[in-house]
């Protein structure tokens, strides 16, 4: 049976937003240091671009390129909060991946970086890109005549294959899973100088993940057995506080693509595929409106 009728709408607000409500700042602290394939796609926007990060997190890619305008927006108001601090020229404000307060067909490019895995069930993730896609220029004008270069997304999502990090999932195990966060109460500070001798000592290391290039206090391993709701339950390190009263661990949700995957998503919300890749954990797609849909909705 299907294990996907369990999730939806209130399993995302327990298991993604409630929880990234809680961890906004100590999660804020883990992110600070822009991907490379973001950073290059941002880099080389033609100036005077208006674009969208939909779940900017922290806001971390606001600053990267001076050049270009980006309207960013988070589910959790906290991490907005602490988005805002870089909002010049920026903006940023609250709004759920699929329900965007944008007008449709306007922007240049859209960012879409870890986002679209917390949708919990495939039609949720696929509505999610459709949202993202609709927001983007599209090949053609009102009058149906081709208007030039479509707006672009970039969009991030976890990948299944991962054997040789520090998770251990591949293929064969569950895409599904639920992966703490453990918050160490009074030692963000020390965790933080740890992260940042590790970051020095492992710079430019290409084995390691996106998400250890900040190594973040993730208990994260290969998915064990399931969870009653029939999602993989990521087992939590044993250890790693004396004192429990000091601790407290958030159950974040998961859908870990296989290769391929986010191109069909791609495909099925009406998109074309313009570049895509695997780099460090993650499966990337550069895509666009296709043309068909886009004449088809340009009215």
């Amino acid at each position: 049976m299907d294990p996907s009728h369990l999730r939806g709408e209130q399993y995302e607000d327990e298991h993604v937003h409630e929880v990234y409500e809680q961890i906004a700042s100590h999660f804020s602290s883990t992110r600070y240091k822009p991907w490379p394939i973001v950073e290059r796609f941002i880099s080389t926007l033609h100036p005077g671009s208006v674009g969208l990060d939909i779940g900017c997190g922290n806001g971390k890619y606001l600053t990267v390129n001076p050049d270009i305008f980006i309207l960013a927006s988070d589910r959790s108001p906290n991490l907005v909060r602490i988005a805002s601090t870089h909002n010049r020229p920026h903006v940023s404000l609250a709004a759920d991946v699929l329900s965007l307060p944008h007008p449709l067909r306007t922007f240049d490019f859209a960012l879409s970086i870890a986002v679209v895995h917390h949708l919990s069930t495939r039609e949720r993730r696929i509505n999610a890109i459709e949202a993202i896609l609709a927001m983007l220029r599209p090949p053609w004008s009102s009058d149906k005549t081709v208007s030039g270069e479509p707006g672009r997304a970039l969009i991030f999502v976890w990948a299944l294959e991962q054997k040789s990090s520090r998770r251990g999932w591949d293929e064969g195990d569950d895409q599904d899973v639920l992966v703490p966060w453990v918050v160490k109460g009074g030692s963000q500070q020390q965790e933080k100088s740890s992260r940042m001798k590790q970051r020095k000592g492992k710079k430019g290391t290409r084995g390691s993940t996106m998400e250890e290039q900040v190594p973040q206090p993730d208990a994260e391993t290969k998915p064990g057995p399931r969870a009653p709701s029939e999602v993989s339950s990521v087992p939590e390190s044993e250890g790693r506080c004396n004192d429990k009263d000091s601790s407290k661990t958030y159950q974040r949700y998961y859908h870990l693509y296989r290769k391929g995957e986010l191109e069909e998503d791609i495909e099925t919300a009406g998109g074309t595929v313009l570049e895509s890749g695997y780099e460090r954990d993650n499966w990337w797609a550069i895509c666009a409106p296709s043309m068909l849909n886009s004449y088809s909705t340009g009215s």
